[in-house]
């Protein structure tokens, strides 16, 4: 049972024209991915057409040993995932890039995103003779396209008739013995970004920050159901499948991305100021300060600072060294990790009326802990805002919001019984009108499903009992 929304995955392309040390451009995307997914990791190369890779469990720092970087150090290709799972194991089959050798060659995926008929796929390549390693349906998109590319003339086009037969969120990096290729569902649901490295050649990844962290340049989002093909031969665009009316998570704003990306034309720090401006003119409150949750409540936290001239000041030091909950032995250590990862600021907060910005109110029992901590620390006062509106529905696109019955937003009848739970002086959430304006400079449509239940794509009716009872995962 989920108490929070826990990170996506995060996929990495790299493709040079020469042989160099590859693994260590890949490793430091890796890295500025990482908040994406922190429980694996993995990189696969290629050298003179032979796909090698490395993965493990844990933390890229943990999985990347200089020894094991240096069996797959040089290739002029390779491709990179960090992962987190939604419902099912978190093991080593599920780890990706998943790598598979076929009679015409070899083919690495790394996929972030989740399939609404993973199911399906898994019987029907079953039905064919696949043998499944793991409960990931990225292994489902990869039999695909193996099946697909026996009778295809190309890899980009056994990929093309893929996309005929995958439905959901998927942004994917392949690789083959001689090409990077990069495809996005659609939709649009998860970013993907194309960039130009230092040395000439190209890098496709999840967010902006990791183009950033080797120094290389962003040239353009990958659209909407756009399959982008890189060789010797340059950059290449397929638009088959290219729908003008994208569904955008807007999640990736609040939560998921670096505020440091820029996603879909925006700045992701400038919209969640922007969401925290919005949300203190929808509901001002009469206070001493604004403080926000680390990390993801910060900026939301800065821009109601702005707009409300309530000041803004740090309530709270993160402990970054903390992992996460579910490794803790004890179980008191466990239902104390808000204590543990956060420390209270006492003389910014004793005797003080506080605006409190935090993402989005799950379950609830987060929060409510961290209201406690203020009002040990001496708040006279803590209003709460929010700056997304109450979950009330599940994800299937790859958000790790599951069934409704889960979710404060249905358990309590109304935002003044959630206040009561939570023991909040006051409750407000933004409103979804508001919220599709925080996205200054995109001109993108937006999935707000898990808000407002209007679902972009068809949803098959057992799609909750194959995602959350059988636990297919990424």
């Amino acid at each position: 049972m989920f108490k929070s929304i826990h990170e996506e995955c995060g996929v990495v392309g790299i493709f040079e024209f020469e042989n160099k040390p590859i693994t260590d451009s890949i490793y430091f995307t890796l890295q500025a991915l990482q908040h994406r997914g922190q429980e694996s990791a993995g990189i696969a190369v290629c050298e003179s057409g032979v796909i090698k890779q490395q993965k493990g469990l844990g933390l890229v720092n943990d999985v990347f040993k200089k020894e094991k970087l240096d069996e797959i150090k040089y290739g002029n290709m390779a491709i990179g995932h960090v992962r987190y799972s939604t419902t099912g194991l978190n093991n080593i089959n599920n780890v990706q890039p998943l790598v598979i050798r076929h009679i015409k060659g070899n083919l690495a995926l790394a996929h972030n995103g989740n399939l609404t008929n993973a199911n399906e796929l898994r019987q029907i390549n079953e039905m064919h003779g696949a043998i499944f390693h793991g409960s990931s349906d990225t292994e489902s998109i990869l039999y695909c396209i193996v099946r697909e590319r026996i009778k295809a003339k190309s890899i980009e086009e056994a990929i093309e008739n893929t996309m005929y037969k995958i439905k959901g969120a998927y942004s994917c990096v392949a690789m083959s013995p001689k090409k990077i290729i990069a495809f996005r569902d659609p939709n649009g649901f998860r970013p993907l970004s194309l960039g130009k490295t230092k040395s000439g050649g190209y890098i496709v990844c999840s967010e902006t920050c990791a183009i950033d962290s080797i120094g290389g340049e962003f040239i353009r989002d990958i659209l909407p159901g756009e399959i982008i093909v890189i060789s010797d031969d340059g950059v290449k665009s397929i638009l088959t499948h290219q729908n003008k009316k994208n569904s955008f998570c807007i999640f990736e704003y609040i939560y998921f991305a670096r505020p440091d990306s820029i996603l879909e034309g925006t700045s992701v720090h400038k919209a969640r100021v922007e969401s925290g401006r919005l949300l203190a003119k929808e509901s001002p409150v009469d206070a001493d300060i604004v403080i926000g949750v680390p990390d993801s409540g910060l900026d939301a936290a800065l821009g109601y600072s702005i707009e409300s001239k309530i000041p803004y000041t740090v309530g709270f030091v993160k402990n970054k060294y903390i992992g996460r909950s579910f490794i803790m032995p004890e179980q008191e250590l466990r239902e104390n990790m808000v204590n543990i990862k956060l420390n209270v600021i006492k003389e910014n907060i004793k005797g003080k009326r506080v605006v409190l910005i935090d993402d989005s109110i799950v379950r609830g029992t987060t929060i409510k802990k961290i209201i406690n901590l203020l009002k040990d620390a001496g708040a006279s006062e803590v209003h709460v805002r929010i700056p997304s509106p109450p979950f009330r529905y599940p994800c299937y696109f790859g958000t790790d919001i599951d069934s409704k019955e889960h979710l404060i937003a249905n358990k309590c009848g109304s935002i003044e019984e959630i206040k009561d739970y939570i023991g909040a002086t006051s409750l407000a959430y933004i409103s979804t009108n508001s919220l599709k304006k925080i996205a200054i400079n995109s001109k993108c449509g937006f999935c707000m499903a898990c808000f407002t239940g209007k679902y972009p794509v068809s949803i098959p009716t057992n799609t909750e009992k194959n995602k959350f009872e059988e636990k297919i995962t990424r």
